[in-house]
């Protein structure tokens, strides 16, 4: 016991210093002791994103003289929460996680992105498969509908808002996780109808960019048999965010490479990668007030969201 009263303690330091190296870094925030932490929204071709976005922290760090890292959170929610938990520094994530993060952390939109025919807003789309016999969205009364996941703006908050405000409720709705796989769902006939996000074709190649261009490797003939039955409302493209309290020379330093470099031939190329990203604009948190609104007007809660999002 008396040895016990002299080794415990001293144990305790050491598991206390233990535990404060493996948490806080020592280096300099920016440096490679203490990297900057850069969050991916989840992606159906997240190989091909962490690779374009290596490519672009090589450039930033150029640039800018800090070093990066990335953090790939398993879903929207654990996204948000590593604003929270000192996991993450920037985000690309979507719409609605910004609101998450900005109302529950303070997160602040600072870019926004610019894609394809120089698009600076997006929105859903409803599809069914053209043997199904459904024509309009009232007739998805009662039916079976794919969304995405509880935390897309485009793949089920636009779209469930939209099914509220006409009065429409299916019998069922099943969250498919990914904008291809409710695409897929549709052309399986596994559902009567879903819920995926929408972009007009190229205007010079008349290339398809919406969800159905997802599956096309796998299924050719999907943009067959599929067919739009009607569009959501639109809303402002997805955020690069910054967690509060970011230091403001580092952010303006990094918001300015960034969008220089997206303006280059070779930025366009690495940055296409990265969600399909054309280009990049600056943005303030008001752009994201309209989509605010409507989940208050249609009563939809957040935290119930979030609920769901973590089944």
């Amino acid at each position: 016991m008396k040895y016990a009263k002299i080794y415990i303690p001293i144990l305790l330091l050491l598991l206390g210093k233990l535990s404060f190296t493996q948490f806080f870094s020592t280096g300099e925030f920016g440096s490679a002791e203490n990297p900057i932490r850069i969050a991916l929204v989840p992606s159906q071709e997240a190989g091909k994103v962490i690779n374009s976005t290596n490519q672009l922290i090589a450039i930033l760090k150029e640039k800018t003289g800090y070093s990066y890292t990335i953090y790939t959170p398993s879903n929207y929610i654990v996204a948000v929460e590593a604003f929270g938990t000192n996991k993450a520094d920037i985000g690309f994530l979507n719409t609605f996680s910004y609101i998450l993060a900005n109302s529950k952390y303070g997160a602040e939109a600072v870019l926004k992105i610019v894609r394809r025919n120089g698009d600076t807003t997006y929105g859903g789309q409803f599809l069914v498969h053209k043997e199904s016999g459904i024509d309009s969205l009232s007739q998805l009364q009662g039916k079976r509908v794919a969304f995405v996941d509880p935390a897309s703006a485009s793949g089920y908050i636009l779209p469930k808002a939209q099914l509220q405000q006409a009065g429409i409720i299916p019998a069922q709705e099943v969250f498919a996780q990914r904008h291809d796989n409710v695409v897929m769902m549709i052309y399986q006939r596994r559902v009567d109808a879903g819920a995926a996000y929408y972009s007009d074709p190229d205007k010079n190649t008349g290339e398809i960019q919406d969800a159905i261009a997802l599956v096309l490797k796998q299924y050719p003939d999907a943009k067959d048999k599929l067919k739009n039955i009607g569009f959501t409302e639109r809303i402002a493209n997805d955020p690069i965010m910054f967690r509060q309290g970011f230091p403001r020379e580092m952010r303006d330093k990094i918001a300015s490479a960034l969008m220089e470099f997206a303006n280059t031939p070779e930025g366009r190329k690495t940055m296409s990668g990265m969600y399909g990203i054309e280009g990049l604009l600056p943005c303030r948190n008001e752009d994201y007030e309209p989509l605010r609104r409507m989940l208050k007007q249609q009563g939809m809660d957040v935290e119930e969201l979030i609920r769901k999002t973590k089944k």
